[in-house]
Order: structure tokens, then C-alpha cells, then sequence
């Protein structure tokens, strides 16, 4: 598993021009990836590593500050520019395998405690945020 973390002071996600999923308050926006070879297990590591992760102002978490997450499935984390001008897709997991670890991501962050709001699995989605430093990290599982 592949996520892009951004601390931000907002974020929402629309799909169709409503809004499906948003926080208004300091936490982090996670863009998540799905690969082949991730299983349950990943993404519940996955899971307490984002609700642990010390990047909120104060060096705290989100299980510190109880701040809340918006978690946003990104097929196009794995996508592969090396060769060609077009992107290849082969290290992204189908929908059948991705969707389900997605959501055992946001479930394991609920179980942790955690108030999560999510986007819409394999919809066009319009994701808005404001960077809080900007701060972004990437995080492997």
C-alpha cells in the first residue's frame, strides 16, 4: 500500500458536484494506493500508521489531537511513467481487490478511533484541500 499524507486544515471530496466526504478541521488528507500483493493485514498497518503519525502541528498525531481523516482511493499512486509518455496501470490492483482493503483501511482507523470521512470508490471525484505548510509525506506498506 501506497498513501500520499497532506496535513490540512480542510479537505472534502465531491462526486457529481455533491459532496460525499469532508472535514473542516486540522487532520490529514490521505490519497491511499492498493498494489497486488497488499492484504488485510497491510492495511490495517496502514491504518495505525496514519493515525500515529506525528505530523500535526506539536509533533502530534491524529490519535493525540483526536483530528480527523479524509481517506481517498488513488489507483494512480502506482502508476509507472517510466517508460513512454503514458502512465502504466499494472502495478495498481483491480477494483475487485482494492475497494475491499480501502475500506478495511477506514474501518481498522475507525476500530483505532479515529473520525474518518472517505471519497467514493472508482468515481470521478473532485478532491479539495488547503496544505497546512504545505506538509505532504509518502508512506509504504
Amino acid at each position: 500500500m501506497r498513501a500520499v499524507v497532506q496535513r490540512v486544515t480542510e479537505a472534502s471530496v465531491q462526486v457529481a458536484g455533491s459532496v460525499v466526504g469532508q472535514i473542516g478541521e486540522p487532520g490529514l488528507c490521505v490519497l491511499l494506493g492498493v498494489t497486488h500483493a497488499d492484504t488485510d493485514q497491510h492495511a490495517r498497518r496502514m491504518a495505525e500508521k496514519l493515525w500515529t503519525l506525528r505530523i500535526l502541528d506539536g509533533e502530534k498525531s491524529c490519535a493525540d489531537l483526536d483530528a480527523p481523516l479524509l481517506l481517498v482511493s488513488q489507483f494512480t499512486l502506482y502508476g509507472d511513467v517510466r517508460k513512454g509518455r503514458r502512465p502504466s496501470w499494472s502495478a495498481a490492483a483491480p477494483g475487485p481487490v482494492a475497494e475491499p482493503l480501502v475500506e478495511v483501511t477506514a474501518a481498522a482507523l475507525r476500530e483505532l478511533g479515529a473520525r474518518v470521512a472517505t471519497g467514493a470508490f472508482g468515481a470521478q471525484m473532485k478532491v479539495a484541500l488547503v496544505n497546512d505548510g504545505p506538509f505532504t509525506v509518502i508512506v509504504e506498506i
